[in-house]
């Protein structure tokens, strides 16, 4: 087990946006598309990581593959699972051993929560709310997701890394 963890997510082209995950041993690059609110899917699963149910799932679509992240929430520790399936349309209810694991990896809960919303609050930063919107076309930046998770790393984690400014102040 590492605490090496680093979380990207960069608007790529219009509808289009590249997730990066990696640890110190391994990592995971995927282009997922706008078909589903992708961003917004993944900070409701970490903010759902400070609530009782302890296990919480999403996907990607990366058209037409599917990638769904597995989180399951052990104390302070979360065990990260990426599961890809060969087609999203055709996996939607299929078990998670279905998949084929792609990436796993055990992280504190405060570091995978601080990653995940400096990577977003970053996306804010550079594209703005409204900018967001016109490269990501479908949805909307996921305002309230973000400070939703911001607030619940805030009160319940002991996290020494620095946080970046307030969200009212990223670039319009």
């Amino acid at each position: 087990m590492t605490h090496d963890l680093q979380f990207g997510w960069e608007l790529s082209g219009s509808g289009w946006a590249t997730c990066l995950i990696k640890d110190g041993s391994s990592g995971r690059k995927d282009i997922v598309s706008y078909c589903t609110d992708a961003l917004a899917d993944l900070l409701h699963g970490v903010a759902g990581l400070y609530g009782p149910v302890p296990v919480q799932r999403f996907s990607f679509d990366l058209e037409p593959a599917e990638v769904r992240w597995v989180l399951r929430g052990r104390g302070s520790e979360v065990d990260v699972a990426i599961h890809r399936f060969p087609d999203m349309s055709a996996s939607l209810d299929a078990p998670d051993r279905k998949g084929t694991l792609v990436w796993a990896s055990t992280q504190p809960r405060d570091l995978l929560g601080h990653v995940v919303l400096e990577a977003a609050q970053s996306v804010l930063q550079v594209h703005g709310e409204d900018g967001y919107r016109a490269k990501w076309v479908r949805h909307s930046f996921p305002i309230a997701a973000l400070q939703d998770l911001r607030r619940l790393h805030l009160q319940h984690d002991r996290c020494e890394l620095r946080h970046g400014g307030a969200i009212s102040q990223a670039a319009g």
